[in-house]
């Protein structure tokens, strides 16, 4: 069994940044910003209730006798014991021994890129363990784009409008943007492992800091954008977010009811038909958040019984970057145009060129993730070099269909929705 380090890393995340929060909050209140502590509190309590629901659900808790892990997770704390409980599990798991175990046949990937089939047995202790990975894994991205996100462009603005950063508003924005850019991680890892499930994948640490670097510089260049416009262009900002919140909300569920696929009743057998609608709605909810401030590497599709789609392309990760690139030059542009006083101590032409150039940077060092350091990279049909000429062909030619992209590819490859498997992210 492996170590829990992932639910030790999430769990020190959210403590930390809880803990930087209330402590912000008092700093507010005691210098009278009723406004600034109020939002920096919701931020932080709204998202790390969300994260306790989320927790509970997962372990299914509801329908077990256990009301002290029930009161527990009322009191905020439930992260802490069920980390704990994970150590626990961990350290019982070598010692005693396991009166039930299942086999699970894996296919695992070789230095070839062949795969042969493989039995591995699995104990109760090293099930809890996956049990519990999961579940930190989906928390962790709930807590970084419901609550990290929102708090590091609130106080990034609040920074900008006192023209000054405080010791521990300096600390709560650099724990959220580590929380940020850990949650878009494990969107990759998550998304990864759900594409090639039947193989064994391992991440490498240069692919660990391609991603890391990759989502730094597009998130941080994200918010900076979004801060900096919303500093002279206050009410336009809201229906800029608004926009970009719900295309994303209402996309999964388009494309649901375009092909007119029943509605999804596998998702936990306990749930109603009304318990299903609100669990989708909130994963159509999270969807939007991350794709509001960077790409999601996990696509929603609710007619799929996972509700995730296995089969992405690069024209849809090429589109949606070129558009994001231009909405950020945009705004930048608007920023420039409209800047006062207020703006002052910032240096226009640098704000703009490093914003847009960090943009460039994350895109580079996702393009340099996939053609170098991605762990099934040898099972993509074609070189990255040849999906970003596609994709730019098609991008030229928008009023063609994507019928020229699906023929470039072997058919065996094409799946029923027309985007290409085992090819791109």
């Amino acid at each position: 069994m492996r170590l829990p380090c992932s639910i030790f890393l999430t769990v020190s995340l959210f403590t930390a940044e809880m803990s930087a929060a209330l402590y912000l909050s008092s700093t507010y209140r005691s210098a009278g910003d009723r406004v600034w502590q109020i939002l920096t509190l919701i931020f932080s309590l709204v998202p790390s209730m969300l994260v306790q629901l989320a927790l509970i659900f997962f372990h299914r808790d509801l329908g077990r006798d256990r009301p002290f892990i029930l009161l527990l997770h009322m009191l905020q704390l439930g992260p802490v014991v069920r980390c704990m409980e994970a150590f626990w599990t961990y350290g019982r798991g070598g010692r005693v021994e396991d009166p039930y175990v299942s086999i699970t046949r894996k296919k695992q990937m070789l230095r070839q890129g062949r795969a042969e089939t493989v039995e591995c047995q699995v104990g109760q202790a090293e099930g809890k363990l996956v049990t519990h990975r999961a579940a930190f894994a989906r928390t962790a991205v709930m807590q970084a784009f419901l609550g990290s996100a929102p708090q590091l462009t609130l106080q990034l603005y609040i920074c900008v409008l006192q023209q000054k950063v405080s010791i521990g508003r300096g600390t709560l924005m650099a724990i959220s943007l580590l929380s940020i850019v850990y949650g878009a991680i494990r969107c990759n890892i998550l998304a990864i492992k759900i594409k090639y499930d039947e193989y064994q994948v391992v991440m490498s640490p240069p692919a660990y800091l391609c991603i890391f670097l990759w989502r730094s510089c597009e998130i941080a260049s994200r918010v900076a954008v979004l801060v900096v416009f919303s500093s002279v262009l206050k009410i336009w900002i809201l229906p800029v977010v608004l926009l970009n919140f719900l295309i994303f909300f209402f996309y999964p569920w388009i494309l649901f009811w375009r092909n007119h696929s029943p509605f999804p009743q596998h998702i936990e057998k306990t749930l109603t038909y009304v318990g299903t609608g609100v669990v989708l709605c909130m994963l159509t909810f999270l969807y939007a958040g991350i794709n509001v401030f960077c790409w999601s590497a996990v696509q929603v599709k609710l007619s799929d019984p996972d509700l995730i789609s296995k089969s992405q392309n690069w024209y849809r990760m090429a589109v949606y970057y070129m558009l994001r690139f231009i909405e950020n030059a945009s705004l930048l542009l608007a920023w420039y145009l409209f800047r006062t006083d207020l703006s002052e101590f910032m240096s226009a032409h640098f704000l703009v060129l490093g914003a847009l150039g960090a943009y460039v940077a994350g895109v580079f060092f996702m393009l340099l993730f996939y053609q170098n350091c991605h762990p099934c990279r040898r099972l993509f049909v074609s070189s990255i070099g040849q999906n970003v000429g596609d994709c730019c062909t098609l991008l030229c030619l928008s009023s063609a269909s994507d019928g020229p992209y699906r023929d470039r590819r072997s058919p065996a490859k094409l799946g029923t929705s027309g985007n290409v498997q085992g090819d791109g992210p």
